[in-house]
């Protein structure tokens, strides 16, 4: 999961969510359409609200769809239309005819084109002021971020950013085997060296608690993921950048669960009601969270899309979106 902070001067009731998002629902693909994307209920539920309220945490969720092109068989399909024109007129298309062809070929073979679906949690924590997203790709979350930030007025959010680098916490960590207070570290890590050969050391079901890995460190290696569990509750994976992976569980939070609890509700109730005290200890381990957050990046421009918000990210991936995810 990616971490926002919310600016304080938001304030929206879930209705006024709710209004927003339906001016973006969700569609399928027409025909010759390449993307779709918008929000669904959460719930999974057709025809429900496109926000839900669990124990006062409000969750969403994001879909997108996108139209499979095999490149092979796009080509193919410009080839033939080339071969024509050279067979007809006797000359090759040239560079713009070419690229003519190959927009004039997708729209042939789009309406034949299988589809694929993607979807992304989202939940908005407004007594903590947290916006978490259910994702690890900080392009994708840019791209979810900035339609909210388009729907919702007021709405100004950025990444969460503490006072001590996760990368720099996480070397001190293994180097003095001494984990904050409430963690524990795990058995699988990346190292990866600074300077110029990119050389990298994993370990994975290995115990970290040995001199080899303080070798790596004080040989120059930095960690760039650290698998921790908190409070016995909940495993994870940190990144150098802040985000949380492999989000598991354990069995201590299931504790006096009964077997027929399952479903929507008890699902978001256990996973917001874990990761929102989880949250402040990961940020109290790293020194406390820093005065004013890091803006999302934009790689293709900086043109922010609301005051005080977020910019533009490049498209969302389905592929790299996963439909059966945390109901969040």
């Amino acid at each position: 999961m990616i971490v926002y902070r919310i600016a304080p001067q938001w304030q929206v009731s879930l209705e006024q969510v709710e209004e927003a998002l339906a001016k973006a629902p969700f569609m399928e693909c027409g025909a010759t359409q390449e993307k779709s994307l918008g929000w669904v209920p959460p719930r999974g539920e057709a025809h429900g609200p496109l926000a839900e309220s669990v124990g006062g945490q409000w969750v969403l969720r994001f879909m997108v769809e996108t139209k499979v092109l095999p490149g092979s068989v796009l080509a193919r399909k410009v080839k033939e239309k080339a071969d024509r024109i050279e067979q007809e007129t006797g000359r090759k298309p040239g560079k713009k005819e070419s690229k003519e062809l190959k927009d004039e070929a997708k729209l042939d073979l789009l309406p034949m084109a299988f589809t694929k679906q993607g979807s992304m949690g989202v939940w908005i924590d407004t007594a903590a002021r947290f916006l978490v997203l259910d994702t690890s790709s900080q392009s994708r979350a840019d791209e979810v971020v900035s339609l909210l930030v388009e729907l919702l007025p007021g709405l100004a959010v950025a990444l969460l950013n503490t006072q001590t680098s996760p990368q720099a916490a996480m070397s001190h960590w293994l180097s003095t085997q001494e984990p904050p207070p409430g963690f524990t570290i795990d058995r699988e890590c990346e190292l990866k060296s600074a300077d110029e050969s990119k050389a990298v050391v994993r370990y994975a079901r290995h115990p970290l608690d040995i001199e080899e890995v303080q070798a790596h460190i004080a040989a120059g290696k930095l960690p760039t993921k650290l698998a921790l569990t908190w409070d016995d509750r909940v495993s994870f994976m940190l990144t150098e950048g802040l985000q949380l992976k492999k989000l598991t569980f354990l069995d201590t939070v299931f504790e006096g669960s009964k077997a027929d609890d399952g479903g929507f509700d008890a699902d978001v109730a256990i996973a917001t009601g874990e990761i929102s005290r989880l949250l402040p200890d990961l940020i109290e381990a790293l020194g406390g969270e820093a005065e004013g957050g890091t803006v999302a990046p934009d790689p293709v421009a900086s043109r922010p899309v609301a005051s005080g918000g977020v910019v533009t990210g490049p498209a969302v991936d389905p592929a790299d979106t996963d439909p059966d995810a945390a109901p969040f």
